[in-house]
């Protein structure tokens, strides 16, 4: 709960400098610069050699994948039942399949599982949301935004050039799991940065207006990204194999709420940027609520 009061505060003085306007228009954009240069490959180099490989690990990694696919189907049966403009299910697709895995996900999960459930986190967020967000989220930028499409090479090298994805081949090869008490330490403190620093980065950029004839649809994609989507995950880890706190990490993770960059992306490609705001402003909120409750259902079914 000391985490939840940490949220809570910074997110309200997030909300209070944006209206008393005390920082400048780019202070969330450079606030999310340090987290993903820094806070986010410390966190990785801390956590992902402590990882046992196995089969679980590529189960983990393969669950984002598969709710892919379900995000697809439910959004395409949404699009057609609510009749939505191409561009609201753009941002449906994007801001479902996509959620926030690293910024809010490493420190919720950590402050809401334990320190053991990390290493999971890492393995879906890298191998599961960033390469979904690098692959079919530059594909329907691309299909619905107008863009060229991109190219595999393209797609390659903004993989390799993700600072938290060098981060975890290096924490994955080189990294010994128990590094000098110096370097650990160090990266504790870049670590534990990340959660203040990125609600912080929230408050000062949260916007919650939407036009009337938008509500459906945020209702909508709301409700699957927070509840339908956990729900399947939560079906579908016992059938890999999973079990423990791997099961509970990669379930907490699909109930995260939309990704700012994935909302980002879809504003910036004028793709109904005032439902892209909603879900990740509204997502956010309603987030505070429906993580808590998912992480009381995983500790209490025998998972």
């Amino acid at each position: 709960m000391a985490s939840y009061a940490l949220i809570l505060a910074m997110l309200a003085l997030g909300l209070l400098f944006r209206r008393l306007r005390l920082f400048p228009e780019s202070a969330p954009e450079t606030l999310n610069l340090v987290v993903l240069y820094v806070c986010l490959p410390a966190s990785v180099l801390l956590y992902a050699p402590r990882l046992q490989f196995g089969m679980h690990v590529l189960a983990v990694a393969a669950v984002p994948w598969l709710l892919l696919l379900a995000t697809i189907a439910a959004v395409s049966a949404v699009s057609k039942w609510l009749r939505l403009r191409r561009d609201e299910h753009a941002v449906l697709l994007l801001c479902v399949a996509l959620g926030n895995t690293s910024f809010l996900g490493y420190p919720l999960c950590r402050a809401l599982l334990g320190e053991a459930a990390l290493p999971y986190a890492v393995i879906y967020d890298q191998f599961g949301a960033f390469l979904i967000l690098s692959t079919f989220g530059l594909y329907v930028l691309a299909r619905y935004g107008g863009d060229t499409p991109p190219t595999a090479r393209a797609m390659a090298k903004r993989v390799v050039t993700f600072p938290p994805f060098l981060a975890l081949l290096f924490g994955l090869t080189l990294m010994p799991a128990t590094p000098p008490a110096w370097i650990a330490d160090g990266l504790q403190r870049l670590a534990d940065a990340l959660l203040p620093l990125v609600v912080l980065a929230i408050g000062l950029s949260l916007q919650l207006k939407l036009p009337r004839d938008e509500l459906k649809p945020l209702a909508a994609g709301l409700g699957l990204k927070l509840i339908v989507m956990p729900a399947l995950a939560l079906a579908v880890v016992p059938l890999l194999g999973l079990a423990g706190t791997a099961a509970d990490a990669t379930v907490l993770e699909s109930a995260m709420p939309p990704m700012v960059t994935a909302a980002a992306l879809a504003i910036s490609h004028r793709l109904a940027p005032g439902l892209a705001a909603a879900m990740v402003g509204y997502g956010i909120l309603l987030s505070l609520a429906t993580l808590p409750a998912w992480t009381w259902l995983l500790q209490h079914l025998p998972l």
